[in-house]
């Protein structure tokens, strides 16, 4: 048995993650795509490096980001790891620890020390449990690539394997998961934008995930479902303006 299908056991959570997935697939039928693709897209990552950015503390105006005024270090990182996404998703079920390294270097390239770029700093448990998750995302599985997504996102959070930006690379992860799996392949659905409408039950539920407990896991899970749901409505509304 999948070690993660137990988790799809856990009351509302199966629906959830349902709901959620055809939200995003309604989303991702919309006609606008079929022409204005690439600026949907644009807009999608432009509004999720935002997001991610405000959910490590740097937040800031959509539209001060968009005019280029920002010189944050956190909302300049969230921004070059969003734009380098879609030339990672082949790579990231293939070498996850390339991709991690990577994402660091990217989102913590104004913060970290250069020498502390892209080398996750964990003991020994968390050696294992990085190792384990790495095994997690390069397997096949018939589980939900949401409920996958869900707990890459979770424990990237949990381990925090890079002292700095590790909320930063954990999404970006998740969306990568996401892409990989097949579930938004073109990375359209602004999930980030959803954690962080919802950043009060973000920050609890990922802290409740940490427990391990069932109601933990399950509180996680059913956020992670709603977020995306949510970011499945925000490009909704980004097709429906372009």
């Amino acid at each position: 048995m999948d070690p993660l299908a137990p988790l799809l056991e856990l009351a509302e959570v199966a629906d959830a993650l349902e709901q959620s997935r055809a939200a995003v697939d309604r989303t991702l039928w919309h006609r606008a795509l079929r022409n204005n693709g690439a600026t949907v897209a644009t807009e999608v990552s432009l509004q999720s490096a935002v997001a991610s950015a405000a959910l490590d503390g740097s937040e800031f105006d959509l539209d001060e980001v968009r005019s280029g005024t920002v010189t944050d270090p956190i909302v300049q990182g969230a921004l070059r790891v969003a734009t380098e996404l879609p030339g990672l998703v082949d790579t990231w079920q293939q070498a996850p620890r390339q991709v991690l390294a990577r994402l660091h270097l990217l989102a913590a390239r104004d913060l970290a020390d250069p020498d502390a770029l892209g080398r996750p700093v964990v003991d020994a448990d968390g050696s294992v449990r990085l190792a384990t998750l790495c095994v997690l995302i390069t397997s096949k599985t018939t589980l939900p690539a949401a409920l996958v997504a869900a707990v890459v996102h979770g424990e990237l959070l949990a381990l925090r394997p890079f002292p700095t930006a590790a909320g930063v690379v954990a999404r970006a992860a998740a969306r990568l998961t996401l892409a990989a799996r097949g579930l938004d392949p073109r990375l359209l659905i602004a999930i980030d934008v959803g954690h962080e409408v919802r950043s009060p039950e973000y920050v609890g539920a990922s802290s409740a995930f940490t427990t391990g407990t069932p109601d933990g896991l399950r509180s996680w899970l059913k956020h992670y479902g709603q977020a995306m749901a949510y970011g499945a409505e925000v490009t909704t509304g980004i097709c429906n303006d372009v």
